[in-house]
């Protein structure tokens, strides 16, 4: 019981009367009374002190996995006090994961989140407008927000304009994210407004020190203008861990030779080094800063209106990401003139060439458009030999990749011995190698005996090099020479999910709490194919052999030799040629060539059974009844037995809400119409938390033998059936 002792101090008693908890108020009163606010803050304070904002003790400066109006996120520096959230474990255990949300306080603060004592996402420090990391966080009719620093406290706190909204951010530990909630009255559940980190740029410094990441750009990390990267080599492999230098050195001795270039749209670097002076405006910043050779860049620490304060940074510049449409600050950073020089110089020798350009364009425009109707017909009826002898230079343009040459990939891969063979498919084998540098990759390597996969192959490269997610697998470079085509991949050191799941052995390492981080990480992974990349793009062939696993078990989606990709608001597209898997493929897909996101959701709907039971979907069947996976799911969950399918080899580890709640969502993801399947988005929201799910509705009970037979005079069927890669079947 909670109980108000005769000096005032609230402690929590066990039946036996021993104190388990004390608030330990400060403060002795003779009359106090503890209060349960509208704002949900539970208060401990004097009846007789007129003050009703004077508490003893308040809940809201212990705040656990939820930020609510009102509360204070930050410090008390009188006190030392932290108010700083932290996710709870997972979904039924609320002691405190290694996943928090607060404020930094060394150097000039800044909005940090961590995992353990590690940096892992970074909003940035107070602008004057908002968070320089949040650019979504501005002005709004929902929302007030109050950032305070000063010698007493340092804090960011929001408030509601609508006091009959109710809205909640939650640290999600099982889906490392912090979400903001609203609750939607009339449909009686939480809606998702918005939840970070939003795409890969904002793991924390994911480009290494004074680079820049910029989502869109391939690959994504880039090095400002007038840096270079520290190791062209490891830069070249994608590992920008190390980042870049200046590419002239700064000289100390001799200050008027530095100069600063602005850059515009940047989230303001990390400020742990940093200096700030409210006072300065931007022309004495510049100047402070050019007599301290410390002094790598410069800013207005506030950004309103024309900008006010001084900004500075005194250490290599860390976590720097690019902002478009209208986002970010500028950020003045210091280098030698000659650089800044060379850059205007460069500049204007562009604009010449291409006044020059435009002249001769227009010279020969007339003569190019008669070349190409005169040779319209011999070039469309020679397309196809002119493909086939495409030269091996064209197709690396055409790439934009790093390339491995074949001697590289032949030493790493010892000679493509045996030893380190990994899998086979119809698009060919795959290898473990080790690099020179001792990095492990795994090589795809077209058969050159096969007519199938080149267009599967170059589709693969496109697509996935201009893919950054960390539920994606990493390309890190292909390699074209003579009739040899390989993509270069990180290796996964546990291989694929299904040689976990479908193992009897294997499948004990997968608790449920890890297969409930594989499940959130594969939808993650897909939300960002369906909505968050540049172009909306459908995998079509998900399944748990295409799912690999890192060391730590985290899951990333491979293989998108299939994959459509649909631009602009399109959602849905038709084909002739229907590719994937069996078992995996959505009955309007496998039946008439139509796919769309709800596709993948219906594969997605299959994995996540799979994984929640460890049986396969095909081949799967009962002594009585020819049926797959989802019909036996479907007959469990009408009979009111749904548990019965929880793979045994986790009866000790399970969650069974949690696993519940997965069955109940993948039987919605399996539904017979594509509309009534929920978005990827939907999903990602329904796994991070404990609303109500709707009914789901009969599935399509899609068998192999009725795959093949439908419609099989019409439609050419193209099928994966191994454990590794792709492969190809023809119809007879």
């Amino acid at each position: 019981m909670l109980h108000i002792n005769n000096e005032g101090n609230l402690d929590l008693v066990s039946q036996n009367g021993s104190v388990i908890w004390s608030a330990n108020s400060t403060k002795k009163v003779q009359s106090p009374i503890l209060q349960l606010l509208d704002s949900g803050n539970l208060v401990l304070r004097d009846e007789n002190d007129q003050d009703p904002e004077k508490f003893l003790w308040q809940s809201f400066d212990y705040p656990c996995d939820t930020l609510l109006p009102g509360m204070k996120l930050g410090w008390d520096l009188r006190t030392g006090l932290e108010r700083r959230v932290a996710a709870w474990k997972n979904w039924d255990d609320p002691s405190p994961g290694d996943f928090s949300w607060g404020i930094s306080i060394q150097g000039v603060p800044q909005v940090m989140m961590w995992r353990g004592s590690i940096e892992f996402y970074r909003g940035g420090p107070w602008t004057g407008l908002g968070f320089s990391g949040a650019p979504e966080l501005k002005t709004n009719p929902l929302f007030e927000f109050e950032f305070v620093s000063n010698e007493d406290e340092v804090y960011y706190s929001f408030n509601l304009t609508n006091k009959s909204m109710i809205s909640r951010v939650v640290m999600n530990q099982t889906m490392v994210t912090r979400q903001r909630y609203i609750w939607i009255e009339e449909a009686k559940s939480w809606r998702l407004y918005a939840s970070v980190p939003r795409d890969n740029c904002d793991s924390y410094s994911v480009c290494g020190p004074n680079a820049n990441c910029i989502i869109g750009d391939s690959p994504v990390c880039q090095c400002l203008t007038g840096f270079e990267p520290k190791s062209q080599q490891s830069w070249d492999m994608m590992d920008w861990t190390q980042g870049c230098k200046l590419t002239e050195k700064l000289s100390c001795n001799d200050t008027s030779k530095d100069g600063f270039m602005n850059f515009s749209g940047l989230k303001y670097p990390d400020t742990s080094h940093s200096w700030v002076n409210v006072s300065m405006n931007l022309n004495q910043c510049r100047e402070e800063c050019l007599k301290n050779c410390s002094c790598k860049a410069y800013a207005n620490s506030d950004v309103r209106g024309e900008g006010s304060g001084c900004l500075m940074w005194f250490s290599e510049l860390q976590d720097i990401r690019q902002f478009s449409g209208g986002g970010g600050q500028d950020v003045y950073i210091r280098m030698k003139i000659s650089a800044i020089g060379g850059r205007g110089h460069n500049m204007k020798i562009a604009v010449i060439f291409i006044i020059l350009a435009s002249v001769i364009v227009v010279s020969l425009v007339l003569y190019f458009i008669g070349k190409r109707i005169i040779n319209f017909r011999a070039k469309y009826t020679k397309k196809k030999s002119l493909v086939e002898k495409h030269d091996d230079e064209g197709d690396k343009e055409d790439l934009e990749l790093p390339i491995f040459d074949l001697a590289t990939i032949v030493k790493a891969t010892g000679d493509f011995s045996f030893s380190n063979k990994l899998g086979e498919g119809g698009f060919g084998t795959v290898y473990m190698g080790t690099l020179a540098d001792g990095q492990q990759i795994a090589v795809k390597r077209l058969s050159q005996s096969s007519g199938q996969g080149l267009n599967e192959f170059k589709n693969e490269v496109i697509l996935i090099a201009k893919l950054q997610h960390r539920n994606l697998v990493k390309l890190l470079g292909c390699c074209i020479q003579g009739e040899e085509k390989m993509l270069v991949y990180e290796y996964m050191p546990n291989k694929s999910l299904d040689s976990f799941i479908f193992d009897h052995a294997k499948s004990k390492v997968l608790d449920w709490s890890k297969r409930f981080n594989i499940i959130c990480g594969v939808a993650r992974g897909l939300l960002y194919l369906h909505q968050d990349s540049r172009l909306r793009i459908i995998h079509r062939d998900l399944k748990a052999s295409n799912v690999l696993l890192d060391s730590e078990l985290n899951p990333k989606i491979s293989d998108f030799g299939m994959a459509k990709t649909f631009g602009g608001d399109q959602t849905e597209g038709n084909t002739n040629r229907v590719v994937g898997t069996y078992g995996y493929m959505a009955p309007e897909y496998a039946i008439h060539g139509l796919f769309s996101v709800k596709s993948d959701v219906f594969s997605f709907g299959v994995l996540l059974l799979e994984i929640v039971s460890g049986k396969k979907n095909r081949g799967f069947s009962q002594s009585k009844n020819y049926i797959n996976l989802i019909g036996h799911a479907w007959i469990l969950w009408k009979e009111n037995r749904p548990l019965e399918l929880i793979d045994p080899c986790m009866e000790n580890s399970c969650d069974v809400s949690e696993a519940l709640r997965c069955i109940h969502i993948s039987l919605l993801c399996v539904q017979q119409n594509p509309d009534d399947r929920p978005t990827m988005s939907n999903v990602v929201v329904m796994l991070g938390s404990d609303g109500p799910l709707p009914q789901p509705k009969e599935p399509a009970f899609l068998t192999e033998k009725y795959s093949f037979e439908a419609d099989s005079c019409s439609k050419q069927i193209s099928s994966s059936t191994n454990e590794i890669s792709v492969t190809m079947l023809e119809p007879r």
